[in-house]
Protein backbone atom coordinates (compact mmCIF):
# COMPACT_ATOMS: atom_id res chain seq x y z
CA UNK A 1 0.00 0.00 0.00
CA UNK A 2 1.18 3.48 -0.84
CA UNK A 3 0.27 5.95 1.86
CA UNK A 4 0.43 9.71 1.29
CA UNK A 5 -0.52 12.51 3.65
CA UNK A 6 -1.49 15.97 2.43
CA UNK A 7 -1.57 18.79 4.99
CA UNK A 8 -3.00 22.09 3.77
CA UNK A 9 -2.03 24.84 6.20
CA UNK A 10 -0.73 28.35 6.64
CA UNK A 11 2.34 28.83 8.83
CA UNK A 12 0.82 31.96 10.37
CA UNK A 13 -2.58 30.40 11.18
CA UNK A 14 -3.07 29.36 14.82
CA UNK A 15 -5.38 26.49 13.81
CA UNK A 16 -2.67 25.14 11.51
CA UNK A 17 -0.23 25.35 14.42
CA UNK A 18 -2.75 23.37 16.50
CA UNK A 19 -3.13 20.76 13.73
CA UNK A 20 0.59 20.18 13.15
CA UNK A 21 0.91 17.82 16.18
CA UNK A 22 -1.60 15.53 14.41
CA UNK A 23 0.66 15.41 11.36
CA UNK A 24 3.63 14.72 13.66
CA UNK A 25 1.75 11.84 15.33
CA UNK A 26 0.73 10.33 11.99
CA UNK A 27 4.25 10.64 10.61
CA UNK A 28 5.61 8.81 13.66
CA UNK A 29 2.96 6.09 13.36
CA UNK A 30 3.58 5.63 9.63
CA UNK A 31 7.25 6.42 9.00
CA UNK A 32 6.99 5.08 5.44
CA UNK A 33 4.22 7.54 4.60
CA UNK A 34 5.01 10.34 2.14
CA UNK A 35 4.10 13.66 3.73
CA UNK A 36 3.19 16.62 1.51
CA UNK A 37 3.01 19.93 3.36
CA UNK A 38 1.04 22.37 1.23
CA UNK A 39 1.28 26.01 2.33
CA UNK A 40 -1.83 27.95 1.30
CA UNK A 41 -0.10 31.37 1.49
CA UNK A 42 -3.31 32.86 2.84
CA UNK A 43 -1.77 35.76 4.78
CA UNK A 44 -0.25 38.38 2.51
CA UNK A 45 0.27 41.22 4.96
CA UNK A 46 -3.31 42.48 4.98
CA UNK A 47 -4.88 40.64 7.90
CA UNK A 48 -4.33 38.03 10.60
CA UNK A 49 -6.28 35.28 12.33
CA UNK A 50 -6.51 37.63 15.30
CA UNK A 51 -6.50 37.19 19.03
CA UNK A 52 -9.91 35.51 19.35
CA UNK A 53 -9.02 32.66 17.02
CA UNK A 54 -5.62 32.32 18.65
CA UNK A 55 -7.22 32.01 22.08
CA UNK A 56 -9.75 29.48 20.81
CA UNK A 57 -6.98 27.38 19.23
CA UNK A 58 -4.93 27.59 22.45
CA UNK A 59 -7.89 26.55 24.57
CA UNK A 60 -8.78 23.49 22.49
CA UNK A 61 -5.25 22.29 21.73
CA UNK A 62 -3.56 23.22 24.99
CA UNK A 63 -0.64 24.62 22.98
CA UNK A 64 1.31 27.56 24.29
CA UNK A 65 1.43 30.94 22.58
CA UNK A 66 4.23 33.27 23.61
CA UNK A 67 3.76 36.73 25.04
CA UNK A 68 5.29 38.47 22.03
CA UNK A 69 3.01 36.62 19.66
CA UNK A 70 -0.06 37.42 21.75
CA UNK A 71 0.87 41.10 21.84
CA UNK A 72 0.84 41.33 18.02
CA UNK A 73 -1.89 38.74 17.37
CA UNK A 74 -4.10 41.31 15.64
CA UNK A 75 -1.34 42.82 13.46
CA UNK A 76 -1.37 41.89 9.76
CA UNK A 77 0.73 38.81 8.96
CA UNK A 78 2.56 37.77 5.82
CA UNK A 79 3.40 34.12 5.30
CA UNK A 80 4.71 34.54 1.74
CA UNK A 81 8.38 33.91 2.54
CA UNK A 82 7.53 30.82 4.58
CA UNK A 83 5.39 29.54 1.69
CA UNK A 84 8.39 29.99 -0.64
CA UNK A 85 10.76 28.28 1.77
CA UNK A 86 8.43 25.33 2.35
CA UNK A 87 7.81 24.87 -1.39
CA UNK A 88 11.58 24.91 -1.97
CA UNK A 89 12.06 22.32 0.79
CA UNK A 90 9.47 20.05 -0.80
CA UNK A 91 11.50 19.88 -3.99
CA UNK A 92 15.00 19.91 -2.43
CA UNK A 93 14.84 18.39 1.08
CA UNK A 94 11.47 16.70 1.50
CA UNK A 95 12.71 14.90 4.62
CA UNK A 96 13.26 18.23 6.41
CA UNK A 97 9.81 19.69 5.72
CA UNK A 98 8.08 18.63 8.91
CA UNK A 99 10.93 19.41 11.34
CA UNK A 100 11.37 22.82 9.68
CA UNK A 101 7.63 23.56 9.87
CA UNK A 102 7.64 22.68 13.58
CA UNK A 103 10.62 25.00 14.11
CA UNK A 104 9.01 27.83 12.13
CA UNK A 105 5.75 27.56 14.04
CA UNK A 106 7.62 27.50 17.33
CA UNK A 107 9.54 30.63 16.27
CA UNK A 108 6.35 32.40 15.23
CA UNK A 109 3.80 31.39 17.85
CA UNK A 110 6.04 30.97 20.91
CA UNK A 111 9.01 33.26 20.30
CA UNK A 112 7.00 35.94 18.50
CA UNK A 113 9.17 35.92 15.36
CA UNK A 114 7.11 37.49 12.53
CA UNK A 115 9.02 35.54 9.82
CA UNK A 116 8.64 38.38 7.36
CA UNK A 117 12.28 39.40 6.73
CA UNK A 118 15.15 37.30 5.50
CA UNK A 119 17.07 37.68 8.77
CA UNK A 120 14.05 36.30 10.68
CA UNK A 121 14.96 32.94 9.15
CA UNK A 122 18.69 32.95 9.98
CA UNK A 123 18.52 30.63 12.99
CA UNK A 124 16.38 28.04 11.24
CA UNK A 125 18.39 28.18 8.01
CA UNK A 126 21.55 27.56 10.06
CA UNK A 127 20.06 24.88 12.28
CA UNK A 128 18.79 22.80 9.36
CA UNK A 129 21.72 23.68 7.06
CA UNK A 130 19.46 25.03 4.32
CA UNK A 131 21.15 26.54 1.29
CA UNK A 132 18.08 28.52 0.30
CA UNK A 133 18.66 31.17 -2.36
CA UNK A 134 17.75 34.84 -1.92
CA UNK A 135 14.86 34.41 -4.36
CA UNK A 136 12.96 32.56 -1.64
CA UNK A 137 13.00 35.62 0.61
CA UNK A 138 11.30 37.96 -1.86
CA UNK A 139 7.87 39.42 -1.24
CA UNK A 140 6.12 37.54 -4.00
CA UNK A 141 5.32 33.87 -4.31
CA UNK A 142 7.92 31.74 -6.05
CA UNK A 143 7.10 29.43 -8.97
CA UNK A 144 7.31 26.45 -6.61
CA UNK A 145 4.88 28.09 -4.16
CA UNK A 146 2.44 28.86 -7.00
CA UNK A 147 2.68 25.25 -8.06
CA UNK A 148 1.77 24.17 -4.50
CA UNK A 149 -1.33 26.40 -4.65
CA UNK A 150 -2.45 24.62 -7.81
CA UNK A 151 -2.08 21.29 -5.98
CA UNK A 152 -4.14 22.65 -3.08
CA UNK A 153 -6.94 23.66 -5.45
CA UNK A 154 -7.10 20.14 -6.86
CA UNK A 155 -7.33 18.59 -3.39
CA UNK A 156 -9.95 21.11 -2.30
CA UNK A 157 -12.11 20.15 -5.26
CA UNK A 158 -11.89 16.50 -4.23
CA UNK A 159 -12.71 17.10 -0.54
CA UNK A 160 -15.25 19.81 -1.32
CA UNK A 161 -13.92 22.42 1.07
CA UNK A 162 -11.61 25.39 0.70
CA UNK A 163 -11.00 25.63 4.44
CA UNK A 164 -7.63 25.10 6.04
CA UNK A 165 -6.02 23.45 7.87
CA UNK A 166 -7.01 20.21 6.20
CA UNK A 167 -5.50 16.73 6.43
CA UNK A 168 -6.12 14.12 3.77
CA UNK A 169 -4.52 10.68 3.65
CA UNK A 170 -4.57 8.59 0.52
CA UNK A 171 -4.11 4.83 0.64
CA UNK A 172 -3.60 3.66 -2.95
CA UNK A 173 -6.82 4.92 -4.62
CA UNK A 174 -8.73 5.58 -1.41
CA UNK A 175 -8.84 8.91 0.39
CA UNK A 176 -9.34 9.40 4.12
CA UNK A 177 -10.42 12.90 5.10
CA UNK A 178 -9.23 13.51 8.67
CA UNK A 179 -11.51 15.78 10.69
CA UNK A 180 -8.64 17.43 12.55
CA UNK A 181 -10.98 19.41 14.82
CA UNK A 182 -11.87 16.22 16.70
CA UNK A 183 -8.28 15.49 17.71
CA UNK A 184 -6.70 18.86 18.53
CA UNK A 185 -6.71 18.13 22.26
CA UNK A 186 -5.41 14.58 21.77
CA UNK A 187 -3.17 14.14 18.72
CA UNK A 188 -2.54 10.45 19.49
CA UNK A 189 -6.24 9.71 19.01
CA UNK A 190 -5.93 10.60 15.34
CA UNK A 191 -3.60 7.63 14.85
CA UNK A 192 -6.21 5.19 16.16
CA UNK A 193 -8.93 6.75 14.01
CA UNK A 194 -6.78 6.53 10.86
CA UNK A 195 -5.79 2.94 11.68
CA UNK A 196 -9.47 1.95 11.76
CA UNK A 197 -10.05 3.59 8.39
CA UNK A 198 -7.01 1.84 6.93
CA UNK A 199 -8.16 -1.53 8.26
CA UNK A 200 -11.53 -0.97 6.61
CA UNK A 201 -9.77 -0.22 3.32
CA UNK A 202 -7.66 -3.37 3.62
CA UNK A 203 -10.77 -5.46 4.40
CA UNK A 204 -12.57 -4.12 1.35
CA UNK A 205 -9.70 -5.28 -0.86
CA UNK A 206 -9.92 -8.91 0.23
Amino acid sequence: MTIELYFIYDSHCPWSYAATPLVNALQQAYPEMNVHLLHSAHYIGKDSAGEEQMQAAAKISGLKFGRDHIRYANSPKSSIKVANLMAWLQTKHADKQLPVLNALQRAHFIEGNPLTNKHDFNDIVEKFKLSASNKIFKDELSMDAEYVLEGIEEIQQVIGTAGFPAIVITVDDNAIFVDHSQYLSNPQAVVEAVEKEMDAIKQSKH
